[in-house]
């Protein structure tokens, strides 16, 4: 076995990402020749006995979550050789939604809502079958080159908590994703997941979180303390409706958020189009966030949220950057005028033949009369020449 591959079977090509936690690589499958992605966990996780023998039963847990919306787990163990304790996942070729706000800073309100109802089904199916994430994060969240939207790293951050590791003073997940329960130390469940799913909503389409803090003492303070920005006073597309529905989310009583992700999911949906999303069920009340939104946040608050944040700029139009087709009305009129001015002028030449001939034709005591006929309207030069032709054909 060369120093690049790993259980004599996945040759380790190059490396796609790292963290606190472990080390991710694009390898290659020696016995299925099929490309996939090799997690190698941190030697300090790894000399953590508890953290081990608990990772291990959640890896095999998240390996029987098979759902289109959720990164597949092949193979996991220990290298002998190496040491390194390692998992084997499905290879999703695209970027992280955490790329994808460092290259952007936000998306597009569909675009977010397509991605937060595929992390939705995704969930929705782990929770329907007893597995919790704990770190629902941009980063967890894959998106293929297709659009395809799969959760990442489930299993992992469960075995963490309730390590020795944590124990010491460690946090888990990234701090400004908790749910105000996790960074109370207290047991995190589904509701938790749609928590920080609510803040990743909040932050793809906004560019900002709800919460700037740079502790985890500070999050839980201005938690408890402050009410973010509503979401429609920072983005103009974003309905009343659909900012109440990512309110629910980041509600701070587990109670007061939706009561399942395809729930959720739903409720984003529909608030987009314009839909306000139902009350949770055996909620104990609104929060004070959707008491604002219904009620109508005052103009303080929402002159505060605007001046809170740097109005962004809109994206490009498909016009802006280069000449926008004139429009045809001018040419039009122009058109008109000269089909108008050329009746005239055929009018005009009518009656002077007719005069021509009644004159011809007249003896020479009859009277002509003659007046000028100038006038700006067809209808109204038309009538005028009838007259004229009436008065010298008249006996």
């Amino acid at each position: 076995m060369s120093a690049t591959e790993i259980a004599e079977r996945y040759r380790l090509e190059s490396r796609l990402g790292f963290g606190g936690m472990s080390t991710v690589h694009l390898a290659f499958d020696l016995r299925l020749e099929r490309r996939v992605a090799v997690k190698l966990l941190a030697e300090h996780l790894a000399d953590d006995p508890t953290f081990v023998s608990r990772f291990q039963r959640e890896a095999q847990a998240a390996a029987r979550l098979v759902h289109p919306n959720i990164v597949q787990i092949f193979d996991s163990g220990l290298d002998e050789q190496s040491g390194q304790h390692f998992i084997v996942m499905e290879y999703i070729e695209g970027s992280s939604c955490a790329e994808v706000l460092r290259d952007d800073g936000w998306l597009e309100v569909p675009e977010a809502i397509s991605i937060i109802e595929q992390a939705c089904k995704g969930l929705d199916y782990a929770h329907r079958h007893g597995v919790v994430h704990r770190d629902v994060k941009p980063g967890n969240l894959l998106r293929s080159r297709e659009g395809v939207v799969k959760l990442a790293d489930f299993g992992i951050a469960k075995a963490t908590e309730q390590s020795s590791i944590t124990q010491v003073g460690s946090v888990l997940g990234t701090a400004a994703y908790l749910a105000p329960e996790q960074a109370r130390g207290e047991e995190a469940g589904p509701s938790a997941d749609l928590y920080a799913l609510g803040v990743v909503s909040y932050q793809l389409i906004s560019g900002r979180l709800p919460y700037e803090a740079n502790s985890l003492t500070e999050l839980a303070l201005k938690q408890q303390q402050e009410e973010p920005p509503i979401l429609n006073t920072l983005v103009a597309a974003v309905t009343p409706e659909l900012a109440e529905a990512v309110a629910v989310a980041l509600a701070l009583d587990p109670r007061d958020r939706f009561q399942s992700a395809q729930e959720m999911g739903r409720a984003l949906r529909d608030g987009a189009r314009g839909v306000a999303p139902k009350q949770p069920v055996g909620a104990a009340g609104a929060t004070r966030a959707t008491q604002l939104m219904s009620a109508g946040a005052p103009d303080r608050e929402r002159t505060a949220a605007r001046q809170a944040v740097k109005a962004r700029q809109p994206r490009p139009g498909p016009h802006q950057g280069r000449a926008r087709p004139q429009p045809q009305v001018s040419a039009r009129r122009e058109t008109a005028r000269g089909r108008l001015l050329a009746a005239s002028l055929a009018l005009l030449v009518l009656v002077a033949l007719i005069v021509a001939v009644v004159l011809v034709s007249t003896p020479q005591k009859t009277r002509i009369v003659l007046r000028p006929v100038v006038y700006h309207e067809v209808q109204e030069s038309s009538s005028a020449l009838r007259q004229l032709v009436s008065d010298n054909t008249a006996q």
